[in-house]
């Protein structure tokens, strides 16, 4: 796993320490959740979503990348209404 090195306000760094105590996670574990809710996923885990909506609906590489973008869209959204 790697490790990352960021810079923030006092104000911001006592925020996200309190989130994460209050959620009994690490901050660590908090801000990787905010990567999963806004979609962020390496090129790897996007190549395989790709891959199984095409394998399951047989469809082109283009229509794969349209459908693999609207579900993504749509989960986000989902996501920001909960």
């Amino acid at each position: 796993m790697s490790r990352l090195t960021i810079t923030l306000s006092d104000a911001r760094y006592k925020a996200l320490k309190e989130a994460a105590a209050q959620r009994s996670k690490t901050i660590g574990q908090l801000i990787d959740e905010s990567l999963d809710f806004y979609g962020i996923k390496s090129r790897e885990d996007a190549r395989e979503l790709v891959r199984r909506a095409r394998a399951h609906a047989r469809l082109g590489e283009d229509q794969a990348l349209a459908l693999a973008d609207r579900e993504v869209r749509a989960a986000r959204a989902a996501r920001r209404k909960a």
